[in-house]
């Protein structure tokens, strides 16, 4: 679909905010992959990564924190489904070039609607998360480059951001 075809799903035609109505769509397992960074000074990093920050384990309490605000999805974000997710996983790795964390999240649900909002969300929580346990020694962080990466199954079948017609290549498959 191109941008010039595509619609707004959760506006009716007069215009007003509706849950999209996914009774008559497929059963389908799907998938999508988020991911976001927090940039940092170096000696924040050391802090994060040698545990010692004062408000204790950042990267496994963000971890939990994601987890947990894809599973809320539904009560944070207007008019998603709640959705009864089979897998959420939270991976979060140093990344020196920044310096800080880079946090990519993989979400799961065999159902009638997509997971994009789940991932994106749990990415989101994950590194507002690093951002409250580190603020203390480090106001100046910046979370950023949250984006969907992948997202697989549906109607509108496969799609990657390396394949998004901004990059000069072709759309989903």
């Amino acid at each position: 679909m191109s941008d010039e075809t595509a619609t707004l799903t959760h506006l009716d035609a007069s215009g007003a905010a509706n849950m999209v109505d996914v009774a008559e769509k497929a059963v389908t397992s799907r998938i999508a992959v988020a991911c976001g960074s927090v940039t940092m000074r170096a000696e924040t990093l050391e802090l994060i990564r040698s545990g010692n920050a004062k408000k204790g384990d950042v990267i496994g309490t963000a971890r939990i924190a994601g987890i947990m605000a894809a599973k809320r999805t539904h009560e944070l974000i207007p008019l998603c489904h709640p959705l009864a997710l089979s897998k959420v996983k939270v991976d979060i790795e140093v990344d020196e070039s920044l310096p800080g964390l880079r946090v990519t999240v993989t979400t799961k649900v065999t159902g009638q609607t997509g997971v994009e909002m789940e991932a994106l969300t749990a990415c989101s929580v994950t590194c507002l998360t690093i951002y409250d346990m580190a603020k203390a020694v480090d106001r100046g962080m910046i979370i950023g480059d949250i984006k969907l990466l992948e997202k697989d199954g549906g109607k509108s079948g496969h799609w990657t951001a390396a394949e998004d017609a901004r990059t000069g290549t072709t759309g989903g498959t």
